[in-house]
């Protein structure tokens, strides 16, 4: 069993910042990509951001430039460093890890919430 446990969410204030993390335990052999993704009322899924292993970054135009992804290896975690904060980030954010123990396998957390708004 894997799970993925986001914390980091909660209430900003326009212009602000929040640092939102996740970590991984349970069988594990290794991580490969991380990644966060948002979904906000009424609209889709979408990527945020997404780090290899060896720390290449991907990030959404939207947020390039202000949200910086991360990951520490040894403790299984990444992190998504979020400034200059906007209403339109207001969002359910989902981290999600390719995890492999015996094979490779899609996992996702539960999700964190962060409003944006004055």
């Amino acid at each position: 069993q894997v799970q993925l446990v986001e914390s980091g969410g909660g209430l900003v204030q326009p212009g602000g910042s929040l640092r939102l993390s996740c970590a991984a335990s349970g069988s594990i052999f290794s991580i490969r990509d991380m990644g966060w993704y948002r979904q906000a009322p009424g609209k889709q899924r979408e990527l945020v951001a997404t780090i290899t292993r060896n720390g290449t970054t991907n990030y959404a135009d939207s947020v390039k430039g202000l949200f910086t992804i991360s990951r520490d290896n040894a403790k299984n975690t990444v992190y998504l460093q979020m400034n200059s904060l906007k209403p339109e980030d207001t969002a359910v954010y989902f981290c999600n890890a390719q995890i492999f123990h015996f094979r490779v396998r899609n996992y996702w957390g539960q999700g964190t919430q962060v409003t944006v708004s004055s």
